[in-house]
């Protein structure tokens, strides 16, 4: 067993760290706050029904993505925790991948869906895969 954990695995927790505050900041303030203030009562949010403020609805599906893409990554940190291979590339790769998950929720959640908008989110996005796509391959070329 390793005495610390790789940095692939630092930046799973932090993207799994990201996913919850992005949920409860957004999603969860934007409900509670309505629910403690009188304004919604706790059944007014079914799952089924796409509903609230543009923003709402941009936080919900950027939560969503980060729900998406998280069990992408940890498949990648689970093949290089098993075969124990270690690497500054996937340290980089790793550390980028979190910078650009970040930035895709903000961008999500702040910004309306211009061309731009959209354009910058992608970008955010296929960095992600980038990395990942990266990661995976450094793995198989170490191991091979």
């Amino acid at each position: 067993m390793q005495d610390t954990l790789s940095i692939p695995v630092w930046i799973l927790l932090g993207f799994a760290g990201w996913t919850l505050l992005t949920l409860l900041a957004t999603v969860g303030w934007y409900r509670w706050s309505r629910i403690l203030t009188g304004r919604a009562e706790i059944k007014d949010f079914p799952a089924d029904e796409v509903q609230g403020s543009d923003w709402y609805k941009r936080a919900m599906r950027a939560h969503a993505n980060c729900l998406e893409n998280l069990p992408l990554y940890t498949a990648v940190v689970v093949a290089i925790a098993a075969t124990g291979v270690r690497s500054i590339a996937l340290d980089w790769l790793a550390i980028v991948l979190l910078a650009a998950r970040v930035c895709q929720t903000l961008v999500h959640i702040a910004l309306t869906p211009t061309n731009l908008a959209t354009t910058l989110r992608f970008i955010f996005f296929a960095i992600q895969m980038i990395c990942m796509v990266a990661m995976g391959l450094i793995v198989v070329r170490l191991v091979s």
